[in-house]
């Protein structure tokens, strides 16, 4: 049988949905197949990579790509994970299930290198709970 299918969209496909796909791994990749995509596809942004690391995860080998209309089609839940890929998205099909989880662009942070990873920490913390939230809801 095969597993439902997450697909986490953002941007650029460099930060918040790798991250997700990151800690989608971690915490549903037993019961789900997981990608992530972009409007755009930016690369992997070196601070993702860094503060993922920090939490234990290797990002390193995720792609950064844009959405696959193959996959995006047949996914079970299309994620966006920012207000421009929440509007700029293809359309979905019906049965596909879209979620909306705004996060803040870390990559956009100012200041200090310490406040920027501080941003970085603090979203890749934010989204590490709505994807422990997703699994204990039973989805």
């Amino acid at each position: 049988m095969q597993k439902p299918i997450i697909y986490f969209l953002c941007t650029g496909n460099s930060c918040r949905s790798q991250i997700a796909e990151g800690f989608a791994h971690k915490y549903l990749g037993d019961k789900y197949e997981i990608h992530s995509a972009g409007i755009e596809a930016h690369g992997i942004n070196p601070r993702a990579v860094s503060i993922m690391r920090d939490a234990g995860i290797d990002i390193t080998g995720q792609q950064s790509s844009i959405i696959d209309p193959e996959i995006l089609n047949h996914a079970d839940y299309a994620i966006t994970l920012c207000g421009d890929a929440r509007d700029n998205c293809p359309v979905t099909p019906s049965d596909v299930i879209h979620l909306h989880w705004g996060f803040e662009d870390p990559a956009k942070a100012k200041g200090s290198e310490e406040e920027i990873y501080s941003a970085f920490r603090q979203v890749r913390d934010d989204i590490e709970k709505r994807i422990i939230q997703f699994k204990n809801e039973g989805k």
